[in-house]
């Protein structure tokens, strides 16, 4: 065999595919040619919400700084409540002391006998022994004995008792 012949045929070969592999590439190019103006179109609305996103910023920041300052403004007003809170409650809780002996100092001049202890927890109405007349005047007590409270408190006490112990 001729060594030209062998040639043409590795070149034709060669050619073939090249042809072939052209073929491949002039379709793949057309594709993108007519992608092009939906990538076009994609990079545009990209671009548009980037520049949404940055003039939303300097907003989101305001409104963030807006409800910093409300939050810090409802926090120390919180804060003074509380402080007024407790200064009410300690001085709530000073007075019925003070309420709580005055009534134990009445009732001890009142009557030196003791009610009899019950075994149980009582039902009905708490009665109180009249008062001497150097006592001050108290009102009758209506509330259950099986409230967890004193029994020589009155109602008032009990639920001035009862409003400190919810705080707690």
């Amino acid at each position: 065999m001729d060594y030209k012949l062998v040639l043409d045929l590795i070149i034709a070969v060669l050619l073939a595919a090249t042809i072939a592999y052209a073929a491949v590439l002039n379709t793949k190019l057309n594709q993108l040619r007519r992608n092009r103006d939906d990538l076009a179109k994609l990079v545009a609305a990209f671009n548009d919400a980037t520049a949404r996103a940055e003039a939303g910023i300097p907003k989101l920041k305001r409104a963030s700084e807006d409800a910093s300052s409300t939050l810090i403004d409802r926090v120390e007003k919180a804060q003074s409540l509380r402080d007024d809170l407790a200064f009410m409650i300690e001085r709530a809780d000073t007075m019925a002391n003070r309420l709580e002996g005055s009534v134990r100092t009445a009732r001890s001049e009142g009557k030196p006998t003791p009610a009899p202890a019950s075994a149980g927890p009582v039902r009905g109405p708490i009665t109180r022994p009249s008062p001497s007349p150097a006592a001050p005047k108290m009102p009758p007590l209506t509330a259950e004995r099986d409230d967890g409270f004193d029994d020589d408190r009155s109602e008032a006490e009990r639920e001035l008792l009862r409003a400190l112990q919810a705080v707690r």
